[in-house]
């Protein structure tokens, strides 16, 4: 594969990761409540939450296929994150029209918590993988 081919491939997979993060932000607040899903008890449905925690590490995974490089691998990471801050932040259509942070909210917070953690634990896994196929270039702690 090209240089450019793969340049491409990790431009769209950054576009998925900024899509998939606007999707979570804007179906995070799903409920039971008879509007979209069915009048269960008005109970929270964040189902976001474990597609955040999935998709994040799969796209670093595919972004880490495509490169040798930590920050090639790590750029859908922090597109998700960026993303998720600025409509997180940002959210549209907000009753009051003050800014409402996503972060006030524990759904919110477990959405970052499951995408960033799971997406951080996929770049380090790179970063071992890294330095597992380059002896010598990596210095250990050692025992001192």
């Amino acid at each position: 594969m090209t240089g450019s081919a793969r340049v491409l491939l990790l431009l769209l997979l950054c576009v998925e990761a900024a899509a998939l993060a606007v999707l979570e932000t804007m179906f995070l607040p799903l409920r039971f409540d008879g509007t979209l899903l069915p009048k269960l008890g008005d109970f929270p449905f964040p189902v976001m939450i474990l597609v955040a925690a999935f998709t994040t590490p799969l796209l670093v995974q595919w972004a880490a296929a495509l490169s040798e490089r930590v920050l090639s691998a790590a750029l859908p990471l922090i597109t998700w994150f960026l993303t998720l801050m600025i409509f997180g932040y940002l959210e549209p259509g907000h009753a009051n029209g003050s800014p409402y942070l996503l972060l006030q909210d524990w759904r919110g917070l477990l959405m970052l918590a499951g995408g960033a953690l799971t997406g951080a634990v996929a770049v380090g896994a790179v970063m071992a993988r890294n330095a597992a196929h380059r002896p010598g270039l990596y210095e250990t702690a050692g025992i001192q």
